[in-house]
């Protein structure tokens, strides 16, 4: 290897410091969302979430974390991550567990690509989303970022809830269609 302090490993760049430890600023740029995302899809509220993927990044940095390949690190992170969500939910008498953790794991991988990340899958679902009509893109929007009620939604865009229901519906169909055939190579 060369003293460039940049490699390349499946397309991507890494730098590293003198002690082939990837650089903790970008350890955490590169993998911070997809933690977040796995501790989301694992039933954490957002700001448990938020919690504990910096508790994740710190449990990591304390000692010297050395970049294997972009698929060994998203593992890594997410058994530190399931590991902290299990502890913190022991210590707050709030346990939740699965015996389908390893299922869990499998389709997340699955689902976020080889990388652990997810970048391929959000690409896809922005750009099918992009193509729905403004309206199903704000029903959508109010109802998972917002949370708000199918009431609320109707009010919004001047239809009956039931409008608003079929709505979010054909919405979500279109953007399932759509996800399948761009993963699928579509």
């Amino acid at each position: 290897m060369s003293n460039d302090p940049t490699i390349t490993q499946n397309d991507e760049k890494f730098t590293r410091n003198g002690d082939s430890a990837l650089e903790p600023e970008l350890l955490i740029r590169e993998y911070q969302a997809s933690v977040w995302r796995y501790l989301r899809a694992l039933g954490c509220e957002q700001s448990l979430a938020d919690d504990l993927t910096q508790e994740t990044f710190i449990a990591v940095l304390r000692r010297p974390f050395v970049q294997i390949s972009p698929a060994a690190t998203s593992s890594y992170l997410r058994r530190v991550a399931y590991h902290l969500l299990v502890s913190y939910r022991r210590k707050h008498r709030k346990m939740k567990t699965t015996d389908e953790i390893d299922a869990l794991d499998e389709q997340w991988m699955r689902w976020s690509g080889e990388d652990g990340r997810g970048t391929e899958v959000f690409d896809a679902l922005e750009e099918c989303f992009s193509r729905l009509t403004e309206r199903a893109q704000l029903s959508l929007r109010m109802r998972f970022s917002e949370d708000a009620s199918r009431e609320r939604i109707a009010s919004k865009l001047g239809i009956t809830e039931h409008g608003a229901k079929n709505l979010m519906q054909r919405a979500k169909t279109q953007l399932r269609q759509c996800l399948d055939g761009k993963l699928q190579g579509g």
